[in-house]
């Protein structure tokens, strides 16, 4: 069980951590770590030419390949060995601190109330619903647990019910791959139907009559989705008929059923422009038709409700979006009307449509809001939030004729709850607040706040922080900084309580909102991609830089983690700042831009040239190969490094982070830790299951913790 520790006691952890590291530095620098062989090979790009030396390690079907991997997993287990019990420690107390015998809130769908629930001692959900009534007897839909049992990955994903409630369609992928298999199941029967559709997202939508199934396929080898399918109940896939093929390479595909129930719709996506073709459910061998013909820089999405669509889109430059309104037989651009105009200082991000009320989704300086407008007109306000520092969100709302709004909420202090909201008397039920087991947690013990940074340019960088209460800001403290910054996916400031095991040692926690994501709005993420993503380099440095300069922190206890695009971002800084951090965790990192988005046949890298740009072209190229992590490895000291990854990501391979680390090791002249640790189960995600989840954010805890002389 974790221990509260009393603020002299992290000082006196803290004092020590200097003796503490140079006992461990002596025992470590006995082992040897291992040596990547050198193969210098040629890249050829425009007149320019690189030599990778460790080029083939892309290749997991050779078995020096496989061996090295192992020989770097060896490494990592020599070198944390002192570690071993405390990270076993870490994982009882964080799964401590979980309610093992759980359940989400019921929500209800065409006369069905749905719940997942977990059991003691299970580290799959149990997906069930109950017919009218929660007094209903409960039907088990899917116990995962019974599923995965022969599995060292299982991942169920997309359920979707027919609309006589009588069929399941669902996904599964066991490698980690992101490759599902579609399968059918009868819920009265509990049979699984014979036919299993292989390559798919895993995702899958009915039409009215309960006989037709329309899914997204992917590419083998790039693992694109770029088809859509028609399968008909009872026959075999083989002979389903393809009914949209995503032709352009930047593009991807999906399908889905209106809110309304009324249509079939097929999307088309890239980073920077969108297309919709729908077709009526009732009519499910009849011909999709175009929606609005995709122009590229114009994105947009459809909800549909009664006559008329709502379409959330940026046309006439509207940079933050805005809501406009056509009739169900005038879809293209020229019949759309303005209904929540484009504001400069409020992003759209979405809507979500009732009977009676029509629901928006708002962020204004960095903050989301939740407004909700009456259909005619008599109603338009923003529910009340008090914190600076908090998430909330429109939640699962599948019903179309109900008063009620369901949204979630929390903050880096607050656990998460789920709250049903009436829009016509304004009244909030808490139906849920996730929580803290163990009787040690309080809210009130915590400290949230808001930071602003102040970025080379001048810019003002966000940050939201939290501690707990009586730490003095006199540069001692330890203090991990997290980022992402890419895709213009904004990170929030959520509640976790695994961090408590970080707060209770005596770390501060921050996260900081990056240009290239949209926490200020989408101008925030223009400025952070492209021809202009060493803001998002910068902009961390300098919130980092901003840390130490006000006492929060100092150089010797600044931590930083990302993972995926954010271990960009640490790779990125790593190269640029690294006297700035004393260690630094990148998981799954995307580090070898330039060769990676050079090679179009790996999964994904066509539909990001809008992000990073075509290296094809001389002046993206010259860019991407400037910050490359992999391609800006110097002779210089760098910080302690954790790197993580999986054998089967199909997102950011794991030969990336595995050169990296060549690399770094080759060239690097400190005598600081650098550790390889690949999941050689697991993919993109990392594993699999409730609990094994939490093993690898002990193992990245128990890092952080050791280099600060903490050993309990």
């Amino acid at each position: 069980m974790m221990k509260k520790f009393a603020l002299v006691s992290i000082a006196s952890l803290i004092f020590a951590a200097s003796i503490n590291a140079q006992e461990t530095s002596t025992a470590i620098m006995k082992i040897t770590p291992p040596k990547a062989e050198k193969i210098a090979k040629e890249l050829k790009t425009q007149s320019d030419v690189r030599i990778d030396n460790y080029y083939w390690l892309n290749n997991p079907e050779d078995e020096k390949v496989i061996d090295y991997l192992k020989e770097e997993n060896n490494y990592y287990e020599e070198m944390t060995a002192n570690t071993k019990k405390f990270k076993v420690d870490l994982f009882e107390e964080m799964k401590a601190r979980i309610k093992e015998d759980d359940e989400s809130v019921p929500y209800k769908l065409n006369g069905y109330y749905y719940i997942t629930r977990f059991e003691t001692g299970k580290d799959y959900p149990i997906y069930t619903r109950k017919k009218g009534s929660l007094d209903a007897t409960e039907e088990i839909l899917f116990d995962v647990n019974e599923m995965a049992k022969d599995h060292s990955y299982y991942n169920l994903s997309g359920l979707n019910v027919s609309e006589d409630n009588k069929l399941v369609s669902f996904g599964v992928d066991t490698l980690s791959r992101r490759k599902y298999d579609i399968f059918i199941k009868n819920i009265e029967t509990g049979e699984i139907y014979p036919e299993r559709i292989p390559l798919t997202t895993g995702s899958a939508t009915w039409d009215s009559d309960n006989k037709v199934l329309f899914y997204t396929r992917k590419d083998e080898k790039t693992l694109r989705a770029d088809r859509i399918y028609r399968h008909i109940l009872g026959t075999d896939p083989i002979t389903d008929e393809l009914v949209f093929t995503e032709g352009d390479e930047t593009f991807g595909t999906y399908v889905y059923k209106t809110k309304s129930k009324k249509f079939i719709v097929i999307g088309c996506y890239s980073t920077l422009t969108s297309e919709y073709r729908v077709l009526e459910s009732n009519n499910p061998m009849g011909e999709f038709k175009i929606f609005q013909l995709r122009e590229r820089g114009l994105e947009y999405s459809i909800s549909h409700y009664e006559n008329n669509w709502y379409v959330l889109t940026n046309k006439d430059k509207a940079l933050n979006f805005k809501l406009m309104k056509t009739s169900e037989g005038k879809t293209s651009k020229e019949n759309w009307v303005d209904m929540i105009p484009h504001r400069t200082d409020v992003l759209l991000e979405d809507i979500d449509i009732f009977k009676d009320y029509l629901v928006v989704s708002e962020r204004n300086n960095g903050l989301t809001q939740i407004r909700i407008k009456k259909w005619d007109g008599k109603e338009d306000y923003y529910l009340p939030f008090d914190n600076e520092t908090y998430t909330a969100y429109s939640s699962q709302n599948p019903e179309f004729d109900t008063k009620i709004l369901r949204y979630g909420y929390n903050s880096l202090n607050t656990p998460a709850s789920v709250i049903d909201f009436n829009m016509e008397t304004k009244e909030k039920t808490v139906l849920k607040e996730t929580e803290v087991l163990g009787g040690k947690f309080d809210k009130n013990n915590y400290e949230t706040e808001r930071l602003w940074a102040t970025a080379s340019d001048g810019t003002k960088i966000p940050m939201s922080v939290i501690y707990r209460k009586g730490i003095k800001k006199d540069g001692k403290n330890p203090l991990l900084i997290y980022g992402y910054g890419s895709y213009g996916a904004t990170i929030d400031p959520y509640f976790s309580t695994v961090r408590l095991s970080l707060l209770d040692r005596g770390f501060i926690f921050a996260i900081a909102h990056v240009r290239g994501g949209e926490y200020m709005g989408r101008q925030w993420y223009e400025d952070g991609k492209l021809l202009k993503k060493k803001n998002t380099f910068t902009d961390f440095i300098d919130a980092s830089k901003y840390l130490i300069a006000e006492g929060y922190t100092s150089k010797e206890h600044l931590y930083a983690s990302g993972g995926s695009a954010g271990g960009l971002l640490m790779g990125a800084i790593a190269n640029m700042a690294p006297e700035l951090y004393n260690g630094i965790i990148a998981s799954v990192p995307f580090v070898d831009v330039v060769t990676t988005m050079l090679d179009d046949s790996i999964p994904l890298t066509t539909g990001e040239y809008d992000e990073w740009g075509n290296p094809n072209e001389v002046e993206y190229y010259n860019y991407m190969k400037s910050y490359s992590p992999y391609d800006n490895v110097e002779v210089k000291a760098y910080p302690n490094m954790l790197v993580t990854t999986g054998l089967h990501d199909s997102q950011v391979q794991y030969w990336e982070p595995a050169k990296w680390v060549a690399k770094l090791r080759d060239l690097k002249t400190d005598n600081n830790i650098l550790l390889l640790q690949t999941n050689m189960d697991a993919g993109h995600g990392g594993a699999s299951g409730r609990f094994e989840a939490l093993k690898e954010v002990a193992m990245d805890y128990a890092f952080l913790l050791d280099l600060e002389g903490i050993k309990k």
